[in-house]
């Protein structure tokens, strides 16, 4: 339920720091996240969480593709079109680009999975499909500004991505440096998309009600990316730690 009464909306600097506030419920709070990013992940937790989060992956571009097919602004098209391209990759002479989805297949060769078991996803627990089809079908089904707003966990995305190109090298040295270009593109990518998210919700969500729907989503997708790391902990275990561990909360929930 809201805890957003007032009939007057926040001022665009107040709403964008509500919005990145949420950011304390991301999920690199996670203990799955925190166990990776510490070093404390043994090679089979590292290489079941690759296998996982590849289903994610593979899903943005369709929730892109879902924007898209919703929004009739063609300005925002001709912009969030590049998203596509950033993980589909594109093969226009003089501009090839491999995609996020290749570098991510690179990230599980580099840990010691095979192409055939990430692409055919058999390692993918029914906890990760289940939350990343729901955020899918948000996308599907929402007016397209909404998924825009869904989309804002990027701007808590470059924080972790550097987290992992700093602690990785040391801490999983078996591991070779070049399946971590992922994280190194993403960082600048992430600010980038980041940008134009942000404008677009700012500018539409611009009444109370408005505002509080925005903070609503954005709390949506944060839970679809706890609870594939709960689906995770739950297959792959966490160190002396219970498997699930509650979502900390960015605002009171009421």
């Amino acid at each position: 339920m809201s805890d957003y009464t007032t009939t007057t909306p926040w001022s665009r600097k107040e709403f964008e720091e509500r919005l990145r506030e949420q950011g304390k419920a991301y999920h690199i709070y996670h203990p799955f996240n925190v166990m990776l990013n510490e070093g404390h992940a043994t090679q089979e937790q590292i290489r079941g969480w690759v296998a996982n989060r590849f289903y994610y992956q593979i899903a943005i571009p369709i929730k892109d593709g879902a924007v898209l097919s919703n929004c009739d602004d063609r300005d925002v098209r001709r912009e969030w079109v590049k998203r596509i391209i950033d993980h589909d990759g594109c093969d226009i002479p003089g501009a090839e680009d491999e995609g996020g989805i290749e570098a991510w297949i690179r990230l599980g060769t580099a840990t010691g999975l095979s192409r055939e078991e990430i692409t055919d996803l058999r390692h993918v627990t029914p906890g990760v499909r289940f939350a990343v089809d729901a955020y899918i079908e948000f996308a599907r089904t929402r007016p397209w500004q909404e998924s825009v707003c869904a989309s804002l966990t990027e701007l808590f995305a470059p924080k972790i991505h550097k987290q992992r190109l700093a602690t990785w090298p040391e801490h999983y040295p078996w591991i070779d440096s070049d399946g971590l270009i992922y994280f190194r593109n993403r960082v600048t990518q992430a600010r980038r998309d980041v940008e134009h998210g942000l404008s677009i919700t700012l500018d539409y969500f611009n009444t109370p009600a408005l505002q509080q729907r925005a903070l609503d989503i954005l709390n949506f997708k944060l839970d679809v990316l706890w609870q594939m790391n709960d689906a995770m902990a739950l297959r792959y275990g966490l160190p002396d730690k219970p498997a699930n561990a509650p979502r900390p909360t960015a605002r009171p929930v009421s």
